[in-house]
C-alpha cells in the first residue's frame, strides 16, 4: 500500500499470513504526538488534525482509537496511551 503526501511510506508487510511485525509508522507517531498535545479549543485541535496531517477529524478519531489497542503504541508513549484507554473506557461505561 502506497500512502501519498507528507506521511508517505511503502507498506512492506507480506500477504496474508505472514507474520506482522507491529512497528508505528510515521503518520502513527504524528497522531499520537498530536492528540499529546494541549488545546484551548475544539476547532484548534481539528485544524491542526487537517493541515497537519491532511485528515478528517473523524478518520484522525478512528486511527487513534486503533492505536490505542496496539502494543507499539504503549512502548511509544505509556503516559498517553494509558490515560487514553481510562478515558475511552469511561465513555464506554457510561453508555
Amino acid at each position: 500500500m502506497r500512502l501519498t503526501g507528507v506521511f508517505e511510506r511503502q507498506d512492506d508487510r507480506a500477504a496474508e499470513g505472514a507474520e506482522q511485525v507491529d512497528e508505528l509508522t510515521d503518520r502513527d507517531r504524528a497522531v499520537l504526538a498530536l492528540e499529546a498535545r494541549q488545546w484551548r479549543t475544539p476547532g484548534a485541535k481539528e485544524a491542526a488534525i487537517r493541515e497537519e496531517l491532511g485528515l478528517a477529524p473523524v478518520r484522525y478519531y478512528q486511527l487513534l482509537n486503533g492505536l490505542l489497542d496496539r502494543p507499539a503504541a504503549l512502548a511509544h508513549d505509556a503516559l498517553l496511551v494509558n490515560r487514553l484507554r481510562r478515558l475511552r473506557e469511561a465513555r464506554r461505561g457510561r453508555r
